[in-house]
C-alpha cells in the first residue's frame, strides 16, 4: 500500500485509504477537486509500532478499518436507543416532576466535572500524545502508565473535592426561590452521583488508549451495558416498596439509594469493561510518577479548549437556574426534549459526516485552501438535506411524541404535553446545531482552539440575557418553551459567525450553491408539513388524546419524512446521493447482524 511521507511532526501517523468496498460516499465530489474515492475517505490511524504495548489485536488494518467505521455507527445508534429506553423508564418510575429534575440535575453534576477538571484537556492533549509516544523505544509503555498514573490522582483528588462540596454545587445549580425546587433531594442524589467523575474519567482515558492502538469495539459498546445497569436500576426502584421520601430527604431511604448507587454502578461498569481489552493488548500497568514535558507542548491548545468548556457551562448554569424557577418537571422536559432533538444528529449526522473530517484535517495541513472550502460546502449541503426535513416533522410531531411516549407510569398528561411542546419548539435550532458543529470542526482541522471559544464566548453573551428575559417575562409553565427557543437562537448566531469567521479566514465559501439546496430542501420539506398536518386533522378526536397521539405519531412522522426525501431522492439533488447510499448500508449491516 502507498503511503505518502509522514510530515515532520506527525511521525507517529500513517495515512490509510479507507476499503472501496461498499462504499458509501460518491467516488467523485463535484464540488472540488477531481480526486478519487480513495483520497476522500483517507483516515488519519496510528502506526503500528512493533512493541508488545501494542501488539495485541488492533484492528489497524486497511479493511479492519473500514469495517470498524461500520461497527462503530452500529454501537453509536444502539447505544442512543438504549439509552433513551432507560430514560422513558425513569419518566415511568419516577414521573416527570420534581424527583426527575432533582436526578437530572444531580446526574448532570459528574460529567460537568469531569469536563471541567479533565475531559477538554484529554480531548486536545491525550489523544495526539499517546500516538506520538508510539515512537518512543518501549512503543509507549512508560508514558502510557505515567499519564495513568496521573489521571488516577488528579481524578480522586477532584472526585473527593467534588463530593465534598456537593451543597455548594446544588446552590450553583438550583434556584432555591422557587418553591417547586427540592435542593435537598438534588444534594442527596449528588452525594452518591458524584463519584462518576472517577469513572468517568477512566472510562475516556482507557478509550483514548485503545483507540491509539486501533481498538475500537470495546469502547464503542461499553455506554450499552452502562444503558443496560440503568435499566436494571429502575426496574429495582420500581420494585422497591415504599415512596421516596422529600420532606425530609433521607440518605438512608433505600429507593434514593438504589436511584443514586444503581446509577454510579452503570459508570463503572462502562469503565471496568474496558480493562480486559486494554489486557489483551498485552498492556500491564504499574504506578510510574513523574510529568513528561511532551505534555506542555499542547498546553495553549488545551487552555482554549478549557476555556471553551468553562464558558459553555456558565450558560448551562443559567440555563439550569431558570428552568429551575419555573414549575416542576422544567429541566425534565428540557433534558428530555434536548435528548431527542440531538438523536438524530448523532445517527445521522455523525454517521455520514465524520468521514469527512480526515479530508479535511489534510487540506488544512496541506494549506489547501480550496479543498477544505469544498468539504466544508459539501458538508454544510449535506447537513441541510438531512436536517431541515426532519426539523419540519418534529415541529409537527413534537406535541404527539410527547403524549404518546411519556404519559406511562407517573408520567402526567399536562407534563407530557409540556414536553411535547418543547421538543417542537427545539426543531428550530436542529440544523444551526448540526453546522456549528461542523465549523468547530474545521476550525480545529486548522488547530484553532482559540476561534471556537471565542464564538461559544459570543453565543453565550447572547444566550444569557434573553434566558434572564425568559425568568421575567414568562410564567412558570412556558419558561421551559422559551428557554429552548433561547437555546436556537444561541446555535442561530453562532452559525452565522462561524460562517463570517470562515469566511475572513478561507475566504470565497461557495454560499450560492448551499443557498440553492436549502431553498429547495426547505420547499419539499413544507410539502411534507402540510401533508403531515393535513393527516393530523383526519385522526378523530373521539379516540382520546392519548390515543390520537399513538395514530398521529407515525402517521405524520411518515408522511412527513416520505414526501421531502422522496421528493429530494426524485429530483437526483447530488447532496443527496450519499444519504441514501449511506442509510441503505447501515440498514443491509443491522440485518447482517
Amino acid at each position: 500500500m502507498a503511503e505518502p511521507p509522514p510530515a515532520a511532526d506527525d511521525e507517529a501517523t500513517v495515512f490509510l485509504p479507507s476499503d472501496l468496498r461498499g462504499a458509501h460516499w460518491p467516488t467523485r465530489d463535484p464540488d472540488v477537486s477531481r480526486r478519487p474515492y480513495d483520497e476522500f475517505a483517507t483516515q488519519i490511524v496510528a502506526r503500528p509500532p512493533a512493541s508488545p504495548v501494542s501488539a495485541g489485536r488492533g484492528e489497524g488494518a486497511g479493511s479492519s478499518l473500514a469495517r470498524s467505521s461500520g461497527r462503530m455507527a452500529v454501537a453509536s445508534t444502539v447505544s442512543r436507543i438504549t439509552g433513551f429506553v432507560a430514560k422513558l423508564l425513569l419518566a415511568a418510575v419516577v414521573g416527570t416532576g420534581v424527583v426527575n429534575d432533582s436526578f437530572t440535575v444531580a446526574n448532570t453534576l459528574p460529567n460537568i466535572v469531569f469536563e471541567l477538571l479533565f475531559g477538554g484537556v484529554l480531548a486536545s492533549v491525550v489523544v495526539p500524545l499517546l500516538v506520538r509516544s508510539q515512537d518512543d523505544p518501549d512503543g509507549g509503555r512508560a508514558y502510557t502508565q505515567r499519564l495513568i498514573t496521573m489521571a488516577l490522582v488528579l481524578l480522586t483528588v477532584g472526585t473527593a473535592v467534588a463530593v465534598a462540596i456537593a451543597p455548594l454545587f446544588t446552590a450553583l445549580y438550583v434556584d432555591k426561590s422557587s418553591a417547586t425546587a427540592n435542593s435537598g433531594l438534588t444534594t442527596a442524589l449528588a452525594y452518591l452521583l458524584l463519584p462518576q467523575i472517577l469513572f468517568y474519567g477512566l472510562f475516556a482515558l482507557l478509550s483514548a488508549i485503545l483507540n491509539a492502538q486501533n481498538v475500537f469495539g470495546p469502547p464503542a459498546w461499553a455506554p450499552v451495558l452502562n444503558n443496560v445497569v440503568v435499566t436494571a436500576t429502575l426496574v429495582l426502584f420500581a420494585v422497591v416498596p415504599g415512596e421516596l421520601t422529600l420532606d425530609p430527604v433521607r440518605m438512608g431511604d433505600p429507593k434514593l439509594l438504589v436511584l443514586g448507587l444503581g446509577t454510579t454502578l452503570g459508570i463503572v461498569v462502562q469503565a471496568a469493561v474496558l480493562v480486559p481489552a486494554l489486557l489483551r493488548t498485552g498492556f500491564r500497568f504499574r504506578w510510574r510518577w513523574g510529568f513528561d514535558p511532551r505534555i506542555k507542548e499542547f498546553g495553549g491548545l488545551a487552555a482554549w479548549i478549557l476555556g471553551y468548556v468553562v464558558v459553555s457551562h456558565v450558560g448551562f448554569v443559567v440555563t439550569t437556574r431558570v428552568l429551575t424557577h419555573g414549575t416542576s418537571g422544567g429541566v425534565t422536559a428540557y433534558s428530555y426534549a434536548s435528548l431527542l432533538f440531538q438523536l438524530p444528529y448523532g445517527i445521522l449526522g455523525v454517521s455520514l459526516l465524520t468521514a469527512l473530517m480526515p479530508r479535511m484535517s489534510r487540506a488544512a495541513a496541506d494549506g489547501d485552501t480550496a479543498s477544505l472550502v469544498g468539504d466544508l460546502s459539501l458538508a454544510s449541503r449535506i447537513s441541510t438535506v438531512l436536517f431541515v426535513p426532519i426539523s419540519a416533522v418534529l415541529a409537527v410531531v413534537g406535541t404527539p411524541v410527547g403524549i404518546a411516549i411519556f404519559t406511562w407510569g407517573r408520567g402526567t398528561l399536562g407534563d407530557a404535553e409540556r414536553l411535547g411542546q418543547t421538543l417542537a419548539v427545539s426543531a428550530v435550532g436542529l440544523l444551526p446545531f448540526a453546522l456549528v458543529m461542523l465549523q468547530l470542526r474545521v476550525f480545529y482541522a486548522m488547530k484553532d482552539a482559540r476561534t471556537p471559544t471565542l464564538i461559544m464566548l459570543v453565543m453565550t453573551a447572547v444566550k444569557i440575557p434573553l434566558l434572564l428575559l425568559c425568568r421575567g417575562l414568562l410564567d412558570g409553565e412556558h419558561i421551559v418553551l422559551g428557554v429552548m427557543l433561547v437555546n436556537g437562537a444561541g446555535f442561530v448566531v453562532g452559525a452565522v459567525l462561524g460562517q463570517v469567521w470562515l469566511w475572513v479566514r478561507l475566504g470565497h465559501l461557495r454560499s450560492k450553491r448551499s443557498l440553492r439546496v436549502g431553498m429547495i430542501t426547505l420547499s419539499v420539506s413544507a410539502l411534507g408539513v402540510g401533508a403531515a398536518v393535513l393527516a393530523g386533522y383526519a385522526v378523530p378526536g373521539s379516540l382520546g388524546v392519548i390515543a390520537a397521539a399513538w395514530v398521529k405519531l407515525p402517521v405524520q412522522t411518515l408522511l412527513g419524512m416520505a414526501v421531502p426525501f422522496g421528493l429530494l431522492a426524485l429530483l437526483r439533488l447530488p447532496e443527496f446521493t450519499p444519504v441514501t447510499r449511506r442509510a441503505g448500508a447501515l440498514l443491509r449491516r443491522f440485518a447482517s447482524r
